[in-house]
């Protein structure tokens, strides 16, 4: 991988991963439903295009075409259009399919990734492979064969992944897939003031320094913005904040004068 960043095109989240994501890595974005996992996949593979001109692949194991194409749109985002105009392509698939094909270097996706000149990809969801074998070891093998056939068409990929802790629960699955990506990000939901806000993580980025602190984000009229940090807070990977020793003084005593 190269020194050169694959960016986002959203300003102050670049500015965490220290100009972008590294060329042909694979990063995890993993969070409860609504946290804007894909609303982020997308959001990367549309900006790609329309700033950067780097043609997108979408394969997705929950929804058609139509489904993406509708919810883009409350963002300005027309999916429809570069679709037509060959800049993206997006395939409703399944995780046996879509391994075979990637893993063969005449399969039909190797074969649109390459003609098309496909830069980013975005898999909606991992954790459909997790269907594949109740066997850690053997789904970490398949996880892994899947991530070095993306890496191989040397694509820049984002992988979501579901997770059902909505608080600060630890959810019990059998997947190894954060060890063997290159980057891993939390997306969840926090409890500040009796009102839940979003909050995002770099927990990994493999060959890369990126921004340690833990940052708000919302999902407005363009897509996802990233606000401040929580500065003045504890506990927000519980889900339910308080706020620091410091903070609590003065909120009780006031500042010193």
């Amino acid at each position: 991988m190269s020194d050169q960043r694959v960016s986002f095109g959203i300003k102050d989240l670049d500015a965490m991963f220290k100009g972008g994501l590294l060329p042909g890595s694979a990063n995890l974005i993993e969070g409860a439903p609504g946290t804007g996992k894909t609303t982020l996949a997308i959001q990367f593979v549309y900006n790609g295009i329309v700033k950067f001109g780097e043609p997108g692949l979408i394969i997705s194991f929950e929804e058609f075409p139509q489904q993406y194409y509708h919810d883009a749109m409350q963002f300005g985002w027309d999916l429809k259009k570069l679709e037509d105009e060959g800049q993206l392509r997006i395939i409703f698939s399944d995780p046996q399919t879509t391994l075979a094909e990637l893993e063969k270097l005449d399969g039909e996706f190797v074969s649109v990734i390459e003609e098309m000149g496909i830069k980013r990809v975005a898999i909606d969801s991992m954790t459909h492979f997790e269907s594949l074998s109740i066997d850690e070891f053997e789904l970490r093998e398949i996880e892994r064969k899947f991530i070095n056939s993306l890496k191989r068409e040397q694509v820049t990929s984002i992988l979501l992944r579901e997770n059902d802790s909505l608080m600060g629960q630890v959810s019990q699955v059998t997947s190894k897939i954060p060890f063997i990506v290159d980057t891993y990000i939390l997306l969840r939901y926090v409890e500040v003031d009796s009102e839940i806000q979003k909050a995002m993580i770099i927990l990994k980025m493999r060959g890369s320094d990126h921004q340690k602190d833990i940052r708000g984000f919302n999902i407005a009229s363009k897509g996802i913005e990233v606000v401040s940090k929580f500065s003045g807070r504890e506990g927000i990977m519980s889900g339910i904040t308080h706020y620091t020793p410091q903070d609590a003084f003065v909120n009780v005593f006031g500042k010193k004068k």
